[in-house]
C-alpha cells in the first residue's frame, strides 16, 4: 500500500530529537492559522507528542485574533516559548525558508507545507509545496480525507474560512483543489461559526488606519497606490484588497515605511500585469519579494534606500515604468 504525505512526515517526526513547532509565516492570517490548526490535529491524530505552534510577530487583525479565540489555537509568539531550541524540529505550514515573512528561529525546518512561490531546494527531509493552489487550508484539507480521516467541525470550520479568504470567496487565485476542498467542507463546518467571523473582520482601530490610508490614494490608469501609516502586515494587504475594487483599478501597490524599511504588498486582477512580476520589478537589486499572480509582497531593508531619494516616487516610478513596459 502506497504511504501518503501524512504518512511520510509523521515516520520522519517520530525520531525527532525533542519538540516538534509548526510554524506559520510571521503574522498568521485566517488561512496560515486554519492550516497549522489542521496540521497540529492531523500529527497529534497520529501520535505525535510535544507539539506546539508557534510564530513570531504579534498578531493584530481582528478576524486572525478572533478564530485564535473561537477555534481554541494552540499558538504561541516564539518569545514565550521558553524550550524553543537548535535540538527541536520545525513543520513550515503556509511559509518557506527564505521568504521576507518568516523568521529563522533556532530550529531544524525538516519540512515544508506551502502554496507560495517554489523557493528551491531548503534541504528540507519533506516538502508539499503546491504553487498552484489558492490557500492552504485546501492542501491541508486535502491530507485530511486523502487519509479518511474526518475533520472535526471546528477544524473543517477553519478550513473552510482560510480557504474563503486566500482566495477570496474563491475569485482569486482559486484551483480546482480550492474549490473542490471547499464544497466538501461546507457540510462538515458550522457556518454559524463563519457568520461571526465574517463580522469580527475589522476592528475600530483598523478604521482608522482604514481612513487614514485611503486618504493618500492615487491612481494611475489602473495603477493604485496607497500608504498606510501602520506596523501591521495584514492591514496592508487588506487595504490594496479594498482598492482594487475601484472601478478602473485593477493593480494596487500598497506600502508602509517602517523603522527597518519599507514593506510592500501587491494585487493584480489585470492579465498582463502579474503581482509577482511586479512586486520582484520593485525590489530589484535592494530586497526581496514574490507571491502569486493575483498577490504578491515584498521587503526593502533601509540600508539599501537611497537617501536622497523620496520613497513614493521611488515606488511608483519603479512601478509605473514595468507597468508601461508590459503595456507597450
Amino acid at each position: 500500500m502506497n504511504q501518503t504525505k501524512l504518512d511520510i512526515l509523521v515516520d520522519i517526526l517520530k525520531d525527532a530529537p525533542d519538540e516538534v513547532f509548526i510554524q506559520p509565516h510571521n503574522v498568521p492570517d485566517p488561512d496560515a492559522i486554519a492550516s497549522s490548526l489542521g496540521m497540529y490535529y492531523l500529527l497529534s491524530h497520529r501520535g505525535i507528542q510535544k507539539l506546539a505552534i508557534v510564530y513570531d510577530q504579534e498578531i493584530e487583525k481582528a478576524n486572525s485574533l478572533k478564530m485564535l479565540e473561537m477555534f481554541n489555537v494552540p499558538m504561541i509568539q516564539a518569545s514565550k516559548a521558553a524550550t524553543l531550541g537548535a535540538e527541536d524540529w520545525a513543520v513550515l505550514v503556509d511559509s518557506q525558508k527564505g521568504n521576507a515573512n518568516i523568521t529563522d528561529l533556532p530550529t531544524d525546518e525538516v519540512a515544508a507545507i506551502d502554496h507560495h512561490e517554489y523557493k528551491g531546494n531548503m534541504g528540507y527531509r519533506f516538502e508539499d509545496i503546491r504553487p498552484e493552489v489558492g490557500s492552504c487550508s485546501a492542501i491541508i484539507a486535502d491530507w485530511f480525507f486523502e487519509n479518511n480521516i474526518d475533520p472535526p467541525r471546528v477544524i473543517a470550520t477553519a478550513l473552510l474560512y482560510g480557504i474563503f479568504m486566500d482566495t477570496d470567496n474563491l475569485t482569486r487565485g482559486a484551483s480546482d483543489l480550492d474549490i473542490n476542498m471547499f464544497y466538501k467542507l461546507y457540510s462538515l463546518s458550522d457556518i454559524d461559526m463563519i457568520v461571526e467571523l465574517k463580522g469580527n473582520e475589522i476592528s475600530v482601530k483598523d478604521l482608522d488606519l482604514y481612513a487614514e490610508a485611503f486618504k493618500t490614494v492615487e491612481i494611475y490608469d489602473e495603477l493604485g497606490f496607497l500608504l498606510l501609516r501602520s506596523a501591521n502586515d495584514s492591514l496592508l494587504g487588506a487595504a490594496g484588497d479594498i482598492v482594487v475594487s475601484v472601478s478602473g483599478v485593477n493593480i494596487v501597490i500598497a506600502y508602509a515605511i517602517r523603522e527597518t524599511g519599507i514593506k510592500l504588498s501587491v494585487r493584480s486582477t489585470c492579465d498582463k500585469i502579474k503581482a509577482n512580476d511586479l512586486v520582484r520589478s520593485l525590489v530589484e537589486g535592494c530586497g526581496v519579494g514574490g507571491g502569486h499572480d493575483n498577490m504578491a509582497g515584498g521587503f526593502i531593508p533601509k540600508e539599501n534606500l537611497s537617501v536622497s531619494r523620496l520613497v513614493d516616487t521611488f515606488i511608483k516610478h519603479r512601478a509605473i515604468t514595468f507597468y508601461e513596459r508590459r503595456h507597450g
